[in-house]
């Protein structure tokens, strides 16, 4: 694998740091796994385990289940599919294999590792096409980014389309409302985000060092990766294997609500806006920093149920639309997260038994 001694060299100085170190660790494992169990906690503390695995035992029909996981596992070939797009765009040509294997095993590394998923990907393509690494990383924050710009299309369908659903229960929780839209309208915020972005381009286009020397060649290899979007063939291809990997995504939700006698009601009632609001804020919950978006996803796929929810609070089938609502949560992102695990025990095999058939002598 390429690599920049410029960077290897500035990446272990870095980590001999001590105060660093701790610093990286902690915001790396320790703050994400504090997000997961405390929101975990938070959410189900005054609930029965055993009274949700009796809804999920007697009212879900597994039969969905099952599909949603196949399609589920479809969307991950759809994402390696699109990433070769641009991988080839810089030169790199991965067999399939390859591509599926590095996606497989960017979520079973964020379930235990969040984040340094995506960097065990790049390294793995890397080493495998002896390819530089930043170039491999700069196609992975365009694959991101282009989730970002769906993601965000999806948020705005989402505001336009369910308007009244988030209006009425904006009305009915006008205090938690008031308080997001001033922190957000904040003056002071949006002036230290100027600040900061201004100081960090004066900083890299004037300060002449050796360290921001090798930051400044290491995010040209970014951009040369990242750029590959704008430079790929096949671009009707990029597009199509996006529409089909987003199209997944959603398709997971609608067959997740088909699952329970109480989402199957709240469809048949509202159309397709409960999926899509669901939908939206799961991937925005997605973007936590968490262990494999256990803590955030649960308690973003609870909210936007309770736009739905029968009645006022407190009331005995508010409380029994609740209790259906966590099963609900909790039993899609734990089947997705067991699958995660398999599909991960499968790729760190075949490659481990790759390399064992490669030092074989022949």
């Amino acid at each position: 694998m390429k690599q920049d001694p410029h960077i290897e060299e500035s990446t272990s100085r870095h980590a001999a740091t001590p105060g660093n170190n701790i610093l990286s660790l902690l915001l790396k494992f320790v703050v994400p796994a504090i997000i997961s169990v405390g929101l975990c906690w938070i959410l189900f503390r005054d609930d029965s385990l055993a009274e949700m695995l009796e809804i999920i035992k007697t009212k879900c029909d597994f039969v969905w289940i099952a599909l949603t996981l196949i399609v589920s596992a479809f969307s991950n070939v759809f994402r390696a599919m699109r990433w070769g797009i641009q991988l080839e765009a810089t030169g790199i040509k991965c067999k399939f294999s390859e591509l599926l294997y590095s996606i497989f095993g960017t979520y079973a590394v964020n379930l235990v590792f969040p984040r340094l998923g995506e960097v065990w990907r790049t390294g793995y393509i890397a080493n495998r096409q002896d390819a530089n690494f930043g170039t491999v990383f700069g196609t992975m924050i365009a694959d991101r980014f282009a989730d970002l710009i769906t993601g965000l299309l999806f948020t705005a369908a989402t505001i336009f389309v369910g308007h009244s659903a988030i209006s009425a229960f904006i009305h009915k929780y006008p205090d938690g409302y008031e308080k997001l839209m001033s922190a957000a309208s904040s003056p002071w915020l949006w002036c230290a985000l100027g600040i900061m972005a201004i100081i960090i381009i004066l900083v890299l286009k004037y300060v002449r060092n050796n360290f921001i020397n090798r930051l400044r060649n290491f995010g040209q290899e970014l951009w040369d990766g990242f750029s590959s979007i704008a430079t790929m063939k096949h671009k009707w291809m990029w597009l199509l294997w996006t529409l089909l990997l987003w199209g997944a995504y959603l398709g997971q939700m609608y067959l997740s609500f088909l699952a329970f006698p109480f989402t199957r009601e709240i469809l048949a009632n509202n159309g397709f806006t409960p999926i899509l609001i669901c939908f939206t804020l799961g991937t925005i919950a997605m973007g936590i920093p968490s262990n494999g978006g256990i803590g955030p996803y649960q308690l973003a796929i609870i909210f936007g149920l309770m736009f739905y929810a029968p009645i006022s609070d407190g009331s005995i089938a508010t409380k029994a639309f609740e209790l259906d609502s966590k099963a609900f949560a909790n039993l899609i992102l734990t089947s997705n997260t067991l699958l995660t695990i398999i599909l991960g025990l499968w790729t760190f095999a075949a490659i481990a038994l790759g390399k064992k058939k490669a030092h074989l002598p022949e």
